[in-house]
């Protein structure tokens, strides 16, 4: 299992809060790339998709409802779903 998949994991068991730079990882492995910010606020883009904005706490990490959000926009349950059966 790669890291990719295990972090995705970590998403899909729904934990109250995750760390920033797991949530970094998932975002750039879909192809999303930090936008600079000066806000509390972290704006991830990627060309043709809506923005995918993320608070976090403290600036280390992030509430379980934005990472809910994040599983459904990026669709990892069906992405986990099919890379453990093809």
């Amino acid at each position: 299992m790669t890291r990719l998949e295990k972090l995705v994991e970590l998403f899909l068991r729904k934990p109250s809060e995750v760390s920033f730079q797991d949530v970094v990882k998932v975002l750039e492995a879909f192809g999303y790339k930090e936008r600079p910010s000066k806000s509390g606020h972290r704006v991830f883009t990627k060309m043709g998709e809506y923005a995918i904005t993320v608070p976090t706490v403290k600036g280390r990490r992030v509430k379980q409802a934005y990472v809910r959000k994040i599983l459904e926009r990026l669709g990892l349950e069906e992405w986990y779903e099919k890379q453990h059966n093809p």
